[in-house]
């Protein structure tokens, strides 16, 4: 067991209180209730009575006991992960465990409640044990009351409390009604990595049954009685603001109950309020057959606001800030300049990569129900805190009278951090006076913005005459920020070293993209250490491996964020799965490492022609993420990130024509097909007992870059643009400067 401080306070951070029918209620920061999450069926049997009260994991006189997961629940299997950790703590049988998806609670979470950064787990680990494990004490206080022995006596073992010597038995739920009013003690104790159950095996996600059966869990299967439904309409470009429409008209038609404009503008908006068209036209009517061909029969005029900007203008200002454009991070270790200036080889190649949609795959949608004085939403939002916050200064509605109810999220990636969609949905809502269930076309989702940015970098290496490389540079400018980050690999790898991360500016709305600039850099970075370590003629993870033992052994600076040996250890680990240096006819390979969100991710890809076209056959992943939680919700992490990185490096791309989207459907804007994706992912995980890290992210960078070098040995053409799979790709780099 180890000690750990409770911290926030033994009575703040755990309450109890006497739950009718003998059971314990244990309230703590982290855990709130909604609606069960889990039928009857799936569990043993239920309590003779059951307890709906936000902030608690509950036990029932029965021993079954429901835990909360407070985060949104966006694919990423926090739902099982989560619940895994108290469960751990609290030394409980899987079994008879109920999940249920907790509710904004910002008053009893001291931590926030959203879904990005990879950091749910990361969060969540001590807060969550420290629940588990206070529990876990409190029972087993009683039961040593209740026995008059001493409480080291005792054992815990799969919701049962036992005599060390082998003597009296007591379950949870029979003990449960005496633990009322014990306070948590000033240090839990906590399990030691080699004595859990639970964390670092396998579950079920506890939503799986549902999934697959189709049972009513994402925002938009919710229904209430007395809603309608609304549509909107903006502009067909940025830099277009709506002007007046056809009003009558519209609201002459079938089934459509008011048209209108609304502005869900607010004052000192926050970064979650991302939108270039804050105002636009709302349809209400009673089904999305008559709205959307009220859509079809809108005519509107609109006024410009701002310049409306082309791809090609998009591609030229980058080229220009990246040599004029605003500085906003940078690094700078030795003289990269007389570094180059000697060095016997010099190489430099600039990387792009287009704007890119979210494309979630259940559309945008919310419910809003505004009354005169409160209001509730229920929908797929990442941020659900900031939805609460800002809906209250939209509306001028007390915050303690809003009420958000998180559904699952079918996709998010990033797109659902940004709350525009619930925002629209309030403010349809109050305008007509019933409740609204807005819902978005897959056209007004591709073409309203919020993308991730479009990127270029010039990376710049320098050899000395025996192949060592003793200078490299980079700069990078995005629309608007740009990727680069200065402290990562190989800062501290490197002697003469500098790094540019440069800002621009567009009107076009942008935010955050899976792994957000990670994505495009990672890219970009490993592909250009293939091409150096070619020049070097070295082999590409050796060269690479070589890095990481000068960054261990003598840094280069004050500081850098990654563990360079963590780092080299994926690299080692991959190498040997996928038997690295063994040559197979007909099967190119390409190998990329990366770290973010705290983590370390190397890939390997096995790339093969068939009929003239290349196919990923193999992927092999390594991964470093500290302890893994759920070892089967962690391997499809990263395979879902693996098929996210091909798809994307290989197809996205947003094109705009004087400021209009190019693409508006899947019809044009090509996303991965299953035909397309790797016949095999392995995973393997690299075991230690560091604190968790993110995950849901990290899986998806080295994958643009392992495809990349791939493709290079496959083709014999390097990729410097992405997608990989455009006309363009006549491996030329840009002119810059």
């Amino acid at each position: 067991m180890s000690l750990i401080k409770t911290r926030v306070g033994r009575r703040s951070f755990l309450k109890t209180s006497a739950a009718a029918g003998g059971g314990l209620i244990i309230s703590f920061s982290w855990l709130a209730s909604c609606t069960p999450g889990q039928s009857k069926e799936e569990i043993l049997a239920m309590p003779d009575e059951w307890f709906q009260l936000n902030g608690y994991l509950k036990i029932g006189n029965n021993g079954v006991i429901t835990i909360y997961n407070p985060n949104p629940e966006i694919g990423q299997n926090v739902m099982t992960s989560l619940p895994m950790i108290v469960a751990e703590e609290l030394d409980v049988d899987w079994k008879k465990v109920i999940v249920e998806q907790g509710k904004l609670d910002a008053d009893a979470f001291k931590n926030p409640q959203f879904a990005g950064g990879s950091l749910s787990v990361r969060l969540g680990w001590t807060p969550l044990r420290m629940a588990g494990a206070a529990g876990r004490r409190m029972l087993l206080e009683a039961t040593a009351k209740e026995w008059q022995v001493d409480i080291s006596s005792l054992l815990t073992e799969g919701g049962v409390i036992k005599e060390a010597s082998g003597g009296r038995v007591m379950g949870y739920g029979e003990i449960a009604a005496k633990a009322v009013g014990l306070e948590v003690p000033e240090e839990l104790d906590l399990k030691e990595p080699k004595d859990y159950k639970i964390i670092g095996t396998s579950k079920k996600n506890v939503e799986g049954k549902k999934i697959v059966t189709g049972e009513p869990l994402f925002g938009l299967d919710f229904q209430k009685e007395g809603m309608k439904l609304a549509m909107i309409h903006h502009p067909p470009a940025f830099g277009m603001k709506v002007k007046d429409f056809n009003r009558d008209e519209i609201v002459a038609m079938d089934g459509v109950l008011d048209a209108f404009t609304i502005d869900t503008t607010t004052e000192e908006p926050g970064w979650t309020e991302v939108n270039a068209f804050n105002k636009l036209i709302a349809l209400v009517g009673e089904s999305t057959w008559q709205l959307m061909n009220a859509k079809k029969a809108l005519r509107v005029t609109y006024e410009t606001v701002s310049e409306p900007e082309s791809s090609d203008q998009h591609t030229k200002r980058l080229q220009e800030d990246l040599l004029k454009g605003e500085v906003t991070e940078s690094r700078k270790d030795g003289d990269p300049e007389a570094a180059f200036a000697k060095a016997s080889k010099v190489i430099e190649r600039t990387y792009t990569s287009p704007f890119i949609a979210h494309n979630t795959m259940e559309p945008m949608n919310f419910y809003a129900d505004v009354q005169e004085n409160s209001v509730d939403l229920v929908g797929p939002v990442q941020t659900p805190k900031a939805l609460e916050d800002r809906t209250s200064a939209l509306l001028g509605i007390p915050v303690e009278n809003i009420e958000v109810r998180m559904t699952r999220i079918g996709g998010g990636f990033g797109k659902r951090l940004y709350i525009h969609y619930g925002l629209e949905a309030a403010a349809i809502s109050k305008k007509m006076g019933v409740p609204i269930k807005l819902i978005y076309t897959r056209e007004d989702d591709m073409t309203q913005g919020t993308y991730r940015p479009a990127y270029l970098a010039t990376y710049k290496a320098g050899l000395d005459e025996k192949n060592n490389l003793i200078a490299f540079s980079v700069k990078g400018v995005g629309l608007p920020e740009g990727p680069i980050f200065p402290n990562r690999f190989p800062a501290g790898a490197v002697d003469n070293y500098s790094a540019e991360k440069i800002a621009s500016s567009t009107n076009i709305s942008t935010g955050a993209w899976r792994a957000p600039r990670s994505h495009f850099t990672a890219g970009a970075e490993q592909s250009f250490l293939d091409e150096v370590a070619e020049l070097a003629e070295k082999d590409p993870i050796e060269f690479r491996l070589a890095l990481f033992e000068r960054a261990k052994n003598n840094p280069v600076g004050e500081e850098y964020e990654y563990d360079a040996d963590r780092y080299a250890g994926v690299l080692k680990l991959v190498k040997e799965k996928c038997n690295w240096g063994q040559e197979t006819p007909g099967v190119s390979r390409g190998i990329a490492a990366y770290f973010c969100h705290s983590s370390y991710v190397a890939e390997v890809m096995d790339v093969v022609m068939e009929s003239g076209q290349p196919k990923v056959q193999k992927v092999w992943c390594a991964v470093d993420c500290g302890i893994v939680i759920n070892k089967e919700g962690a391997v499809n992490m990263i395979e879902g990130g693996v098929v996210d990185g091909i798809g994307h490096a290989l197809y996205s791309e947003m094109k705009f024509e004087n400021g209009k989207p190019g693409y508006s459907n899947f019809g044009q804007y090509q996303l991965i097909r299953h035909s397309q994706a790797p016949k095999e992912i392995v995973v393997h995980f690299v075991e230690n007992e560091i604190d968790p890290t993110g995950l849901g992210e990290p899986g998806l960078p080295p994958a643009v870059g392992a495809l990349a070098n791939a493709l290079y040995k496959a083709t014999g053409n390097r990729y410097y643009h992405t997608p990989f799979s455009t006309a363009q790709q006549e491996q030329i780099n840009l002119e810059v400067g």
